[in-house]
């Protein structure tokens, strides 16, 4: 299956911004990032739209079409948008410019929609629609086939333009290829199922081709070429109300509308059948075609690609005669439009309840539909998770509200003790830990200053030279504890938070080891003093002892050598 829109991951996250812009909810988020769910999707692009990262990823034909232009005769079918979206007035520009990339010819769309606009005529001169929508638009025709299967009976059975343009062409060159261009996604699927479209160029893709081929449509010269044939009023079709604008009369019965943008489409096909004698133009894309998610952005936007189609018309009008159509023959514009299906899931009421349960919704005043999660209703919501198009963690008051619970808990809970204090130094929150180590017996603290319990020093210096300060030991005199204090100051000068370690245990061992190692030096060195005091008498005593001896045996010897000298 080709996956014609979808996102790139790497530009999207946690947005939620296209799903809740989609008129139809085709999107699920998938790992944070949204994902299109082909099912469900009409294609009408307004995601890609409403995208802040412009994560937009179209599905493109570029190397098929290139491979036909390779092979054979290749024809374009070029939607009258081109006016606004190149800034051309000039049919003929455009068919130069396609001819240097290979095409063997091009013509406008707006051939096609002539012969709807007949087809349209015939059918409400029948006066057989209680109601009748116009069927150009493919994202209209699939929101109605999926969604509002009972606005499927007032839906022309007509093809678009497109695929009438392309059995026009191919009536005429059997043997040609057919690519449309025009600045529509869904005329992708519509081309592919009709079976007679060969392939789809957005506008940037043509752009894109032009300039890898070196071709400057503008710069093109102008080649005067009068064409023949009446003036082709459906050359309107790229405005709002320009399906209106290409009826030569209008036929009596019927008021006839135009609706633009997908929301305001479902607002009508939500409420058709209370309708009555009502022809609807319907467009997905506000102020229509030339609004295309695929256009080319110009200055000015819409409103000056309008005038300039105005413009364009009104000359084409100008320079033919206005004379009576004159309808295709031997073919069959008819398009019978089929019901279509989802793949949705339909959960239970009681697979709902747990699920909304799961978000703490179990009372009807629990329902907040904030739509920040992207869907409409709480309901809603629930029916995307049962899908697995959303997830639980979507919820964003769920989320806050769980956070902020363990947060609290946390805080509440924590070995340490908490302050947090505001810009001047009032406390905010405090837990029962720092509310211990301070001493405060206060009911309330909150909202009075961290002065009365604590000396501000360190908090004021912290925030005046904003920077934090990590573990000083601090002695809190008034409970006899002490403190290892962490002051962080908050960006954007939203106060400060502290977080007071309890380390009076610790300080006090360490005292009492301190208390015992002094009392041990102290026994040591009285130790030792005695031990001198022993070593010094012993050594005395054994002076004196030696120094008899000495004198002793000098008597002794002197004895025996007197003895000597007298033999």
């Amino acid at each position: 299956m080709i996956q014609y829109l979808d996102f790139k991951d790497a530009r999207c996250k946690d947005c939620y911004k296209c799903l809740r812009e989609c008129p139809v909810k085709a999107i699920k988020v998938v790992d944070h990032h949204a994902k299109i769910i082909d099912s469900r999707c009409i294609l009408c692009g307004h995601c890609t739209e409403v995208c802040p990262q412009n994560a937009k990823s179209v599905h493109s034909e570029r190397q098929e079409v290139e491979r036909l232009l390779a092979g054979g005769k290749v024809i374009a079918s070029v939607a009258p948008s081109f006016v606004s979206s190149f800034g051309l007035q000039d049919f003929n520009v455009m068919r130069l410019a396609l001819g240097r990339l290979g095409f063997a010819d091009a013509e406008e769309t707006s051939i096609g929609a002539r012969e709807v606009t007949a087809q349209y005529k015939k059918l409400l001169e029948g006066h057989t629609f209680q109601n009748f929508i116009t069927s150009c638009c493919p994202a209209v025709n699939t929101m109605i086939a999926l969604y509002y299967p009972k606005a499927l009976q007032y839906l022309a059975p007509v093809d678009s333009p497109m695929v009438a343009h392309a059995k026009m062409i191919r009536k005429k060159h059997p043997d040609a290829k057919v690519v449309f261009i025009g600045p529509c996604i869904a005329k992708k699927r519509e081309a592919r199922e009709s079976g007679v479209v060969d392939g789809v160029l957005t506008f940037e893709d043509l752009s894109a081709m032009f300039a890898d081929k070196g071709v400057d449509p503008a710069a093109i010269a102008r080649i005067p070429v009068k064409e023949g044939g009446s003036a082709n009023r459906a050359k309107y079709y790229p405005i709002s109300r320009g399906v209106i604008k290409s009826f030569d009369s209008y036929v009596d019965g019927y008021e006839f509308v135009a609706v633009d943008g997908a929301a305001k489409c479902k607002e009508v096909l939500e409420n058709i059948e209370s309708l009555s004698g009502m022809f609807i133009e319907m467009n997905s894309c506000d102020s229509a075609c030339v609004n295309g998610p695929c256009s080319l952005a110009l200055k000015a936007g819409a409103l000056k690609a309008n005038a300039d189609i105005r413009q364009y018309v009104q000359k084409d009008l100008s320079e033919h005669a206005a004379a009576p159509y004159e309808p295709a023959q031997d073919i069959d514009f008819t398009c019978i439009h089929e019901r279509k299906r989802t793949e949705d899931f339909t959960p239970t009421d009681r697979q709902l309840r747990e699920i909304l349960a799961k978000t703490g919704k179990t009372k009807p005043e629990d329902m907040l539909n904030c739509g920040a999660c992207g869907y409409n209703t709480c309901l809603e919501k629930a029916w995307a998770v049962a899908n697995g198009y959303a997830n639980i963690e979507m919820c964003v008051p769920f989320m806050r509200e769980r956070a902020e619970s363990m947060s609290y808990e946390i805080i509440r809970t924590s070995p340490n003790g908490i302050v947090l204090l505001d810009n001047d130094l009032n406390i905010a929150e405090i837990n029962e830990k720092a509310m211990q180590l301070l001493g405060i017996r206060d009911y309330d603290v909150k909202g009075k200053g961290i002065f009365h319990y604590f000396n501000p020093t360190d908090f004021v210096l912290a925030q005046n030279d904003n920077k934090n300060l990590y573990n000083k030991k601090v002695y809190l005199e008034k409970t006899g504890s002490y403190i290892e204090l962490t002051i962080i100051v908050l960006k954007d000068h939203k106060g400060t938070y502290a977080v007071m370690k309890d380390i009076t245990q610790e300080t006090k061992s360490e005292e009492q080891l301190d208390k015992v190692k002094l009392e041990t030096l102290a026994t040591t060195d009285e130790v030792i003093k005695k031990q001198m005091r022993v070593a010094q008498e012993i050594a005395s005593l054994l002076g004196e002892t030696t120094a008899e001896t000495k004198v002793a045996l000098l008597k002794l010897k002197k004895t025996l050598q007197d003895g000597e000298g007298n033999k």
